[in-house]
């Protein structure tokens, strides 16, 4: 498998987004408490990533009862306080949903559904697959999108993995019923990869403009940096025009209220803001397949 380095170079396709809008703005709504690494789901040891405790070690063979809590704040608190402020203001979302996390707490599904949200598959499991046999990660596959659809009512048609194998992306692509993939971070528009046998929309993600960088060690030390962050990439991003914004959120971390506050001194700033589209990936992805067909 080859690499592409060079994309779309200096002329990206004219995005051309409804409306005549300049930017398309994402929010993601990442769902993954419950999910995570736990001897209780059958792992070797506790979770390790993304939480208050920067650092941690995994337990081998044992609970980590703080790490626990922190990631049940996510669910019991943090994704009703984003809930709150999405749907107080009428801005669409796209949830990566965890299936097996999702399926731990029916009542933030039906609340997802009731806001219309987009939920796409964020995998089985929250963990790292990088070293997981294929045929277990296929059969993870094949298992996400049968829990997803019992959840939901419906497969879903974007996929996230996020700590990814060197097989995700072709296995993605072979199962062929996903609109877009999403385990991409290489441009600032949707692009067509052709590497698998057939040509797969990726609409990318971030990691720069995520709340995980408050829990990192190169990360947000508070609210007004992250702030700032999102509005200055919102403000390059909209003076260049034709291109899209993606958010990543998660309950356990930009759910907490400091964090909060700040996100949503900048949906203010973008709903005050002309000639945006605010959606969800799944519009994104079907506008690019009609602008830009394979």
């Amino acid at each position: 498998m080859s690499r592409d380095l060079v994309g779309y170079g200096a002329t990206p396709p004219a995005a051309n987004w409804p409306g005549g809008a300049r930017t398309a703005v994402q929010f993601v709504v990442n769902y993954e408490e419950g999910a995570e690494n736990s001897v209780l789901n059958g792992d070797a040891g506790s979770e390790a990533f993304l939480s208050e405790m920067v650092g941690a070690a995994s337990h081998t063979g044992a609970r980590a009862m703080a790490m626990e809590s922190l990631y049940e704040y996510g669910s019991r608190a943090g994704f009703w306080r984003l809930y709150r402020l999405f749907t107080s203001r009428n801005i669409p979302v796209t949830v990566f949903g965890v299936a097996k996390a999702m399926e731990m707490n029916p009542k933030a599904v039906e609340a997802m559904l009731k806001a219309d949200w987009e939920i796409a598959s964020h995998g089985l499991r929250w963990i790292d697959y990088q070293t997981v046999p294929e045929a277990v990660e296929k059969a993870h596959i094949e298992e996400a999108i049968s829990l997803h659809r019992a959840l939901t009512g419906r497969r879903p048609l974007g996929w996230y993995q996020g700590r990814t194998s060197p097989n995700t992306a072709r296995l993605i692509a072979e199962e062929g019923g996903f609109l877009y993939d999403a385990d991409s971070y290489a441009d600032d528009v949707p692009y067509y990869d052709r590497q698998h046998g057939r040509a797969q929309l990726i609409v990318p993600y971030t990691l720069d403009v995520n709340d995980m960088k408050f829990v990192a060690y190169n990360g947000f030390a508070e609210g007004e940096a992250f702030f700032r962050y999102l509005r200055d990439t919102f403000d390059m991003l909209h003076s260049e025009g034709g291109r899209m914004m993606s958010v990543g959120l998660h309950g356990r971390i930009a759910g907490r209220p400091a964090r909060a506050n700040a996100l949503s001194r900048f949906l203010d700033h973008i709903l005050a803001s002309e000639d945006v589209w605010i959606t969800r990936r799944i519009d994104i992805a079907n506008h690019w397949l009609k602008e830009h067909p394979a």
